[in-house]
């Protein structure tokens, strides 16, 4: 990987944005887990919990969402190689005020997919959100984060203070 003159990698000496080239890097292994949440009304607890959404089973729209998005995510943010995605799990987690959703993806590539995978927890929250916000259309996204990500020259990497 190559930097500017600037001091960046996804810029080229002029300035211009550039997607960085990869190919000599090794194929290893690589897996991220992102983690969000879905600030949500009481009433929408109630009804993740009791099955009564009017527009029907919103965990597994956003699942479904979340899925589709990980393995779309170079259309979304321009500067992500397109890499075959080899695996996406997608857990939500109804709370008492709030959706828990969280992300792992894996590849076996060049190049990480931590983009992956909050590509995927930000859009399978955008999703959930659409199918909430008849009945609260104040939900929230919130702390969309990679919580951990491994594989490649750099390895493990944990977020400070999350859990082993």
């Amino acid at each position: 990987m190559t930097t500017s003159d600037h001091g960046f990698t996804h810029l080229d000496d002029a300035g211009a944005a550039r997607m960085v080239d990869v190919s000599a890097k090794d194929v290893t292994v690589r897996e991220a887990t992102a983690s969000g949440r879905v600030l949500v009304s009481p009433e929408v607890v109630a009804l993740l919990r009791g099955g009564g959404l009017p527009k029907g089973d919103a965990l597994a729209v956003a699942r479904i969402a979340g899925i589709q998005a990980a393995k779309r995510t170079p259309d979304l943010v321009p500067l992500c190689h397109p890499i075959a995605i080899h695996g996406v799990s997608v857990d939500l987690q109804v709370g008492g005020d709030s959706v828990a959703i969280t992300a792992t993806v894996r590849t076996a590539d060049r190049t990480g997919v931590e983009m992956e995978a909050l590509t995927c927890v930000a859009v399978a929250g955008l999703a959930l959100v659409d199918m909430v916000k008849a009945v609260d259309p104040a939900a929230v996204i919130s702390e969309v984060r990679v919580e951990r990500k491994s594989g490649g020259k750099t390895g493990e990497w944990r977020r400070p203070g999350a859990a082993t």
